[in-house]
């Protein structure tokens, strides 16, 4: 089954043509989407979505970067909506150390927060990690909870191998389709198969097709094509494993 583990369907960018976007993934192959929210304020958003289509999945978390129009009482919104909606994962939660404006301390409280939440409700994660690898380790470490995907994974071996002993996949996506992107291409390549993801991040982190521009889940296929030569097996083998690996990591996505 050919999952994209993460795609902001949602977001504005996709508005004026929401439906082509899906019908163009759907007629490509893609037949499971899962839509993480990333504030309070789009929750209604993604839950609509996905009553909309059988095919799209909701997780709803405070993702790092809008922890700064937050506050305490969206915990317990997030709560309530992981309660009320079904719902696959929390998520988009964690940790950005890229962003030069920022409070991680107050990144930090709602990460551990939301990691309790998805704990108490034995609900899988949906993680953030970029330039915040080591920290986001720490937390799951204090906070165990039932396993995940590391979105957007450029991180080190060791930082992998650390992931997949706590019962997480590595989300690849388009990012790994560049030349010269050495680091991520060489982990896309030797990390087991077992322990990988795809993904778009649409209308996110576009893969070389499309720099510059909206991505979209349509670009899967072709994400799944580049991999599977990397490694040198067959495209089917490539999408049975990781839409194997995906629900493995997210049992709702079934």
């Amino acid at each position: 089954m050919l999952i994209d583990t993460h795609c902001h369907l949602d977001a504005a960018e996709f508005d004026p043509d929401r439906e082509s976007v899906w019908l163009r993934a759907f007629d490509g192959g893609v037949e499971r989407i899962l839509i993480p929210a990333v504030e309070r304020a789009n929750f209604s958003a993604v839950a609509s979505l996905c009553r909309h289509d059988p095919a799209y999945r909701g997780a709803y978390g405070i993702h790092p970067m809008y922890v700064g129009h937050a506050c305490e009482d969206d915990l317990d919104a997030l709560r309530d909506v992981l309660i009320r909606e079904p719902t696959v994962a929390v998520g988009e939660i964690g940790l950005d150390h890229f962003v030069e404006e920022r409070d991680d301390r107050l990144q930090e409280f709602y990460f551990t927060e939301q990691l309790r939440i998805a704990r108490a409700l034995s609900l899988p994660v949906v993680l953030h990690v970029r330039r915040a690898i080591d920290p986001v380790l720490k937390a799951l470490r204090r906070i165990p909870v039932p396993g995940g995907i590391a979105h957007a994974f450029n991180g080190s071996r060791q930082q992998a191998d650390e992931f997949i002993r706590l019962g997480f996949k590595l989300g690849f996506g388009g990012a790994m389709t560049y030349p010269r992107a050495l680091r991520i291409r060489a982990l896309a390549v030797s990390l087991p198969l077992e322990s990988i993801v795809l993904e778009t991040d649409a209308p996110d982190i576009p893969p070389e097709w499309c720099a510059g521009r909206r991505n979209e889940p349509g670009d899967l296929p072709r994400i799944a094509r580049i991999l599977a030569d990397m490694r040198g097996i067959s495209e089917e083998a490539l999408i049975a494993a990781t839409g194997c690996n995906a629900q493995q990591a997210i049992p709702g996505l079934v």
